[in-house]
């Protein structure tokens, strides 16, 4: 939990840079990655079979070469032991005892030997060898060393009736090189043994066993028919690796202690091991993941330099981004200085249009002030004039009294009713029951000042008492009613009953001289004519009130016929003063 919350904090503060530099590194490396193991993989089997085929073929080939040498010495030797006219020859040569005859005979052998040297071009020194004689090479077609010595020579195989050695150092006398050799028995007359002995030719190990047929450095390892005498051809290799080589194995290429071990088992009897170094084996496969490994370095340098170039793209723009952001806190009037990039110059540009909404609200709030201040001046003028009127009307309430003067007294304590009512500091929102009293009130003294000419009723259902109304509401109404409408002995009736389950219906009623319809269009339109004649000044005061605090919700509605007397309805919902945020 703690790890994960750490991790996340990780990410959330990552910068934009780091965040950058990671993405475009895990995009670059991620398909070079991919590709690469899977090319690793397929590559890896593509040249190991490759490199391995390539080994055993050239193997196959040098022992081909091998066995066609073995083959050549074997024909050699038959001509020169099993022909009957040159054992003939050399039985005549023994057993002469004329210097001369013996010359003859001589001169007819090494030219047979001559020729069969000639036509096969694969043999090397050849002689033949009595061991017991004083001097025991008798014929050779190439000088002999003077410690010639067959017995002494490595063994490789017994093979077709003849013995073979090698590889080991020619006894041609001026002459170093490796060659395989064969020792036939030559069946002569008489009681001294006599063999023929034939070389491969000087360069022919040289030519068989060579490194560039298989391009990468190999040990050769030659093991006998016995498998007990093992030969390193060229270079030298652990111990171990020597004796694994000779043990008898079925399998014609394995790995042991970090080499390779390619087998060739030949019909003659002896083995063939090519022997490779892991490292060298691996050689090919190893340059390929260094150029991977190149390659993947190469692509990250890359990434990185994309990357700063990517940031230093999208710095610059930020930067200017915030240094517009910190010169709004300084002067929100001078324009932005764009940036020339599509994008960071559409952030600018609302910005812009951001920085303008801000200067118009700013102006706005400062006029707003303004007319704050203004406003609070004329409501304190307008609480000092109410409350010196008040404190003179009690005065002439007071005066009233001591007098004994009831009628004064009545009207003006009803004119300080209406007048704290009208301007008092309560609530604008009032309940139905208020509003009633306060008409009450206002009516009285209307009838005080025409003698009582008209009647004013008021009917008002109880349920709707405490239902909610705009202050002032009422009385434009019966102030329009007995100003423009009421003649002698008239009637003003107002009556509030409730409309339904939620609703309340107000009524203005009166049985004056109506409105013409021309009028009654110009009041219901709001006509600045008719507010001048003083038609619409209450009823645009009670309109506003309404639709400022019900909406449409409300209705209003007059109906007026000329001669008969006009009716304001309105109707509204029933709310508690507490539904309101005065």
């Amino acid at each position: 939990m703690v790890l994960a919350t750490l991790l996340k904090n990780t990410r959330a503060k990552a910068s934009l840079r780091k965040t950058l530099v990671i993405y475009l590194i895990v995009g670059s490396l991620l398909p070079v990655l991919l590709v690469g193991i899977v090319t690793y993989t397929s590559i890896y089997s593509i040249l190991t079979g490759k490199i391995g085929n390539g080994i055993s073929a050239s193997l196959k080939q040098e022992a081909f070469s091998l066995e066609n040498a073995i083959d050549n010495l074997d024909f050699a030797s038959k001509q020169f032991a099993l022909d009957g006219q040159i054992v003939k020859e050399m039985s005549s040569f023994l057993e002469a005892k004329q210097i001369y005859l013996k010359s003859q005979i001589m001169n007819s052998i090494n030219q047979k030997i001559n020729l069969v040297n000639f036509t096969n071009p694969y043999i090397g020194l050849t002689a033949y060898i009595m061991p017991d004689s004083q001097d025991p090479v008798l014929f050779t077609n190439m000088s002999t060393r003077r410690n010639f010595k067959v017995d002494t020579l490595p063994v490789f195989m017994h093979y077709n009736g003849a013995d073979y050695y090698g590889p080991h150092g020619t006894m041609y006398a001026v002459g170093d090189n490796l060659v395989f050799s064969e020792k036939r028995i030559v069946r002569v007359s008489g009681q001294h043994p006599l063999y023929i002995y034939l070389e491969t030719n000087y360069s022919l190990f040289r030519k068989i066993f060579n490194q560039e047929a298989y391009g990468m450095k190999v040990n050769h390892l030659l093991v006998n028919q016995q498998g007990n005498i093992k030969y390193v051809i060229d270079g030298k290799l652990p111990t171990e690796i020597v004796k694994a080589a000779g043990e008898s194995s079925e399998s014609q290429h394995e790995e042991i202690s970090g080499y390779h071990l390619f087998r060739y088992q030949s019909p003659q009897g002896w083995q063939l091991v090519a022997v490779v170094k892991k490292s060298v084996f691996n050689s090919e496969i190893n340059a390929w993941v260094y150029k991977m490994i190149v390659l993947i370095l190469s692509t990250l340098l890359f990434a990185g330099f994309l990357a700063f170039l990517i940031w230093k793209r999208i710095y610059g723009p930020l930067r200017k981004v915030n240094l517009e952001i910190i010169r709004m806190a300084e002067n929100v009037t001078v324009p932005v200085s764009y940036t020339n990039v599509v994008e960071f110059d559409l952030v600018l540009n609302n910005f812009q249009q951001m920085k303008d909404q801000v200067n118009a609200l700013i102006l706005a709030v400062a006029h707003n002030e303004k007319q704050k201040s203004k406003f609070e001046i004329e409501k304190l003028l307008s609480q000092i004039n109410p409350h010196f009127l008040h404190n003179t009307l009690n005065t002439v309430q007071w005066l009233a009294r001591l007098n004994g003067q009831k009628e004064i007294d009545k009207l003006v304590t009803l004119l300080v009713k209406v007048l704290h009512y009208n301007l008092g500091k309560q609530s604008i929102i009032v309940t139905v029951g208020e509003e009633i009293d306060a008409i009450r009130n206002y009516m009285e003294l209307q009838r005080i000042r025409y003698d009582y000419e008209f009647e004013f009723n008021v009917r008002v259902d109880h349920q709707v008492l405490s239902a909610a109304v705009p202050r002032f509401l009422l009385q434009p109404l019966v102030e329009n009613s007995i100003y423009h409408g009421l003649s002698d002995n008239g009637s003003v009736d107002v009556i509030i009953t409730a409309h339904g389950s939620s609703e309340v219906l107000l009524c203005v009623k009166d049985n004056g001289t109506g409105i013409e319809p021309a009028q009654l269009e110009q009041l219901l339109s709001d006509d600045d004519e008719a507010k001048k004649r003083g038609l619409g000044i209450g009823f645009s005061y009670v309109n506003r009130m309404l639709r400022t605090y019900f909406g449409d919700q409300m209705k209003l509605e007059i109906l007026s016929i000329p001669g008969e007397g006009t009716t304001v309805s309105i109707i509204i919902p029933i709310k508690s003063k507490e539904d309101f945020d005065d």
